[in-house]
């Protein structure tokens, strides 16, 4: 008798570098390769276990004395927008949603420089030139969009999201738009139009990458309803955000050996 044995793809840590979240701590992840015909099957996986989608990478971190950042996610089927969430929705009702296959453009990329250089002009990705970000946008090994949002059906362009479509949900892997228009809260407007779009496809949940206790830039994240992260091996409904202040602590990590043998894998059967 024939058994199928598990996928086993190797995994690496990267060398450690600062924090971009938390000020004087460094960051260090655990990854692996995103290829081949088991690609979708494996992201599927990993997705549900804490990592995230960068190009052919898949990555979760695997800091030594911390670990603050967890993967959060929304469940569509109890969310229920906050008043000043509904105020976005109505305030955002002209924009138009055009999904299309993975592929940059030269609007695309203007809209990324605008974002950056009014937003993250300091940060890891300030220096990415258009050939980086074509890379950014079309190399995946899976089931992707870009969603586009237009002032009107011809609009100029907006608001952009590179969107990977999971068995259970979608994954809001990197998004931009027009920092010009701050008071229109685009980023939480496209999270609830990612709620949306999920709710049309009858998926459970919106995946939004990781959330920081304690960090500025990723606070706006517990401001969603129905709010879930991945702790201690699985998912959790977030009710008190004061309950993961205690993850910044060097006792909450397990060694890489141990987090590695506690990684799921898909089996090779079809």
């Amino acid at each position: 008798m024939r058994h199928s044995l598990p996928l086993a793809p190797q995994f690496y840590v990267t060398a450690p570098q600062p924090c971009p979240y938390l000020s004087g701590r460094m960051e260090r992840k655990l990854f692996t390769a995103l290829q081949g015909d088991t690609a979708e099957k494996l992201n599927d996986s990993l997705s549900k276990q804490g990592f995230r989608r960068s190009q052919n990478v898949l990555y979760r971190p695997s800091c030594s004395d911390c670990s603050a950042c967890l993967s959060a996610r929304i469940d569509v089927r109890q969310f229920e927008p906050t008043k000043s969430q509904r105020r976005t929705l109505k305030r955002n009702d002209t924009l138009h949603r055009r999904a299309s296959s993975p592929w940059a453009t030269e609007d695309q990329y203007a809209l990324f420089r605008r974002y950056l250089d009014a937003r993250h002009a300091d940060g890891g990705m300030a220096d990415m030139d258009i050939f980086e970000f074509a890379a950014m946008i079309e190399e995946t090994p899976i089931r992707s969009r870009v969603v586009e949002y237009t002032h009107g059906e011809d609009g100029p362009l907006k608001a952009v999201c590179l969107t990977d479509v999971l068995d259970d949900g979608v994954s809001m892997v990197y998004s931009f738009y027009e920092p010009d228009l701050q008071k229109r809260s685009l980023g939480t407007w496209m999270i609830l139009d990612h709620i949306a779009i999920a709710r049309e496809a009858g998926l459970p949940y919106v995946y939004l990458g990781y959330w920081v206790p304690g960090s500025s830039k990723m606070g706006y994240k517990a401001q969603f309803g129905a709010l879930e992260v991945y702790r201690r091996g699985r998912w959790e409904k977030v009710t008190d955000t004061t309950d993961y202040e205690d993850e910044r602590h060097p006792l909450t990590t397990d060694p890489i050996a141990e987090q590695v043998a506690n990684i799921s894998l898909p089996d090779s059967r079809g």
